[in-house]
């Protein structure tokens, strides 16, 4: 005999499935718009970097910032108030992504998640195999790694310049690989860019992770109270030599995926934070980022020198070209062994698409080439290309993505 579903039930499944396909909405409409926001703001950047007023531009960087807690002063530069600490927020936000994709979105299952996976590590290893054959010795090989990212914002926001005629699982597929792409950024900052590591500060650091579990179990779900365990593990890990912004993604990995208590009516914490951080992470960080970061004094660089143009002429192509190859032939590839199948909805046209657009490298290939370089000429050659490449690869992705609408068009 069937029994009838309470009906108490009802209305608390569809408010929560409501809310979270309102995050979604949220969260796309923001990427979309803050890409323009972004662009505008390095574009600001160049243009002061570059015009009478250069010098007000570089000074006001290195302007000193300090928190005084009695007798101990943390004096730091405002670049690094924007590098190291803003940022750990934006790499919170990316933790939650990633957390929340592998607990109920594109990431969940082996199969969903192998298609994604596989076209990213395409577009990771492609475009460092051929920075490396154009940049293979001397200091520039340290800036292998600066093409191998996609900036979220900037890809999604030029993906929604197409219309509502784009698929949404070609959307879908490019999120997830944008997210996988910062799974392995984060990676290789861990591995190859922290040098020098003092391990007494993973002890630092494993306290706030312990503070944070302890919030956890006893049930804590203000996102203010976590606020102290996090300024530990990011104290810990700035300690250690360990890039300190990593700390955002531990942070993010950790935050629950379920409500904390039981019977309770919101969204999980890691829904609800990531809704109230991202417009600001969107449209207060991230530019502020591109702000500091994008202003390149064009006379500053000496590209007469080989090693600077190779290195601007190593990130751009491998941002455009090896980034399509990569993600284009190992899609191709999974999915002729039989390894999986493309989504539905998501033709070889498409991925062409997501193909041209993981190119748009921006926001994380900066910070990479940041860490990558000392010398500023290189470094200032490898914005260069970031700039040049990312901009080639969102005209590219605009045109044949109008093509495209308009060879589904005539098929519809």
């Amino acid at each position: 005999m069937d029994h009838p579903i309470p009906r108490r039930k009802l209305p608390r499944a569809r408010t929560i499935a409501e809310r979270a396909f309102a995050a979604l909405e949220r969260f796309v409409h923001v990427e979309a718009v803050s890409g323009i926001v972004l662009l505008a703001a390095a574009a600001f950047a160049l243009a002061w970097a570059n015009s009478a007023m250069a010098d007000s531009y570089h000074h006001l960087w290195q302007l000193s910032l300090a928190i005084r807690l009695g007798g101990l002063v943390f004096d730091r530069p405002l670049h690094f108030w924007i590098n190291d600490v803003l940022m750990t927020v934006f790499f919170l936000v990316v933790g939650m992504e990633i957390r929340r994709e592998v607990h109920e979105g594109a990431l969940k299952g082996v199969r969903q998640a192998l298609l994604p996976v596989a076209a990213a590590l395409g577009g990771v290893l492609v475009p460092a195999l051929l920075y490396l054959g154009l940049n293979g010795s001397g200091p520039q090989r340290q800036g292998w790694a600066v093409p191998t990212a996609t900036d979220i914002a900037f890809a999604v926001g030029v993906l929604a310049l197409l219309g509502k005629s784009i698929p949404g699982n070609i959307r879908i597929f490019l999120l997830a690989l944008a997210i996988i792409d910062d799974i392995v950024a984060v990676l290789i900052i861990a591995f190859f860019y922290s040098s020098g590591l003092q391990y007494g500060g993973f002890a630092v650091a494993g306290l706030g992770v312990v503070m944070v579990l302890s919030l956890h179990i006893i049930g804590i779900g203000s996102a203010s109270a976590y606020v102290l365990p996090g300024a530990v593990v990011w104290a810990g890990l700035l300690a250690t030599g360990v890039h300190p912004t990593l700390a955002g993604v531990v942070l993010g990995l950790m935050t629950p995926v379920t409500p904390m208590r039981a019977g309770e009516q919101t969204l999980p914490p890691v829904v609800r934070v990531q809704a109230a951080l991202h417009p600001w992470v969107a449209y207060g960080v991230m530019p502020l980022f591109a702000l500091a970061n994008a202003g390149v004094t064009v006379a500053g660089v000496d590209l007469s020198r080989g090693g600077p143009q190779w290195v601007m002429a190593g990130v751009a192509i491998a941002l455009v070209a090896g980034k399509f190859s990569g993600i284009v032939s190992v899609s191709w590839l999974t999915v002729r062994l039989g390894l999986c199948r493309l989504p539905p909805g998501v033709d070889w046209g498409g991925v062409c698409l997501i193909g041209l657009l993981g190119g748009i490298g921006f926001t994380m290939s900066i910070f990479i080439a940041m860490l990558a370089f000392q010398d500023p000429n290189l470094l200032g050659a490898a914005k260069l290309g970031v700039l040049a490449g990312s901009v080639t690869a969102a005209a590219s992705g605009l045109g044949w993505g109008a093509i495209y609408v308009r060879g589904r068009r005539r098929q519809a």
